[in-house]
């Protein structure tokens, strides 16, 4: 085989891989890509390694393929599940979520996109975080903030939410991930020291966020509704008041482009609040899977 086809094989079996351990859906899966490739090539060693196949079979390879699929699409799903997401370092952040886009109230429990692209971002910027003080708003499943702390090595990462059952799998993802929480006196010296703390944006204070004293301030994909932005600036208002005397965190927001209304609603509160804001570029890291075609912008803020 050319060394182009092994490359084109490689981000195949790659593209499939990391989908399978993050539980996307079947559809999202490059199945047109691999039929292409099964037509045209006569390794079948391909074909084996998507389907993880131990027993010889006598069907067409595209054959066991859709039989495959028919057998995935039947089984029924679970409410709950782990998801695993590769780092390039050849570790992984796994998590429980659950599998419905909404539970117990929230949409907190699973990991959006924007939450994948920025932790891209913080993996090709690690500088950001290397040995700062970090403070999420709406961790949601953790999956941003866990890989900050596996890749970028921050000093302290303050995971936050004001869900009470969000907070609980927080907790639990943290610890499924081999980091301690702050409290736990095993705590590994050389790990980031991590909390987990309940934050309600509309009744948080200034004293409140004093405490955290934050040199970087991230969160994505909380840009779902107006009342979430007026809260979201509120807190970046509040923010801004807690260092009068040192220098204010740098501030990342991360969100998926679905309506335009809404971004616009986001930068003119953010200019009412006085606060400026530049676009990111868009980094080049494609380490997670999720759609290409959705339009993702990170703003950099200056409170």
């Amino acid at each position: 085989m050319a060394p182009e086809e092994d490359t084109g094989t490689e981000l195949l079996l790659q593209s499939f891989e990391r989908r399978f351990l993050a539980a996307r859906a079947l559809r999202s899966f490059p199945w047109q890509s691999l039929e292409a490739k099964l037509r045209d090539s006569s390794d079948s060693e391909l074909l084996r390694n998507i389907l993880q196949k131990h027993e010889a079979v006598h069907t067409e390879p595209l054959d066991e393929l859709y039989e495959a699929l028919a057998e995935t699409l039947m089984a029924e799903e679970s409410p709950h599940g782990h998801r695993s997401y590769l780092l390039p370092s050849e570790g992984s952040v796994t998590l429980s979520e659950s599998t419905a886009i909404i539970s117990h109230g929230t949409t907190g429990l699973v990991t959006w996109d924007a939450a994948l692209y920025l932790a891209e971002w913080a993996i090709e910027n690690p500088a950001a975080f290397t040995d700062r003080t970090v403070l999420e708003l709406g961790s949601g499943a953790g999956l941003t903030g866990l890989a900050i702390c596996k890749m970028c090595r921050p000093r302290a990462y303050i995971f936050s939410d004001c869900h009470s059952r969000v907070l609980e799998q927080l907790r639990g993802n943290v610890l499924l991930n081999g980091l301690s929480l702050e409290a736990d006196i095993t705590a590994n010296l050389d790990s980031p020291r991590v909390t987990v703390a309940q934050l309600d944006w509309d009744v948080t204070t200034v004293c409140q966020l004093s405490a955290f004293q934050p040199d970087v301030v991230i969160a994505a994909d909380v840009l779902y509704c107006p009342e979430a932005i007026v809260s979201l600036v509120g807190v970046l208002r509040r923010l801004a008041a807690c260092r009068e005397h040192q220098r204010a965190p740098e501030v990342y927001v991360a969100f998926t482009v679905r309506n335009p209304e809404t971004c616009q609603l986001f930068t003119t509160e953010l200019g009412r609040a006085g606060i400026r804001w530049e676009a990111e570029p868009r980094h080049d890291q494609k380490l997670f899977p999720y759609e290409e075609h959705l339009e993702m912008a990170i703003l950099n803020l200056t409170l």
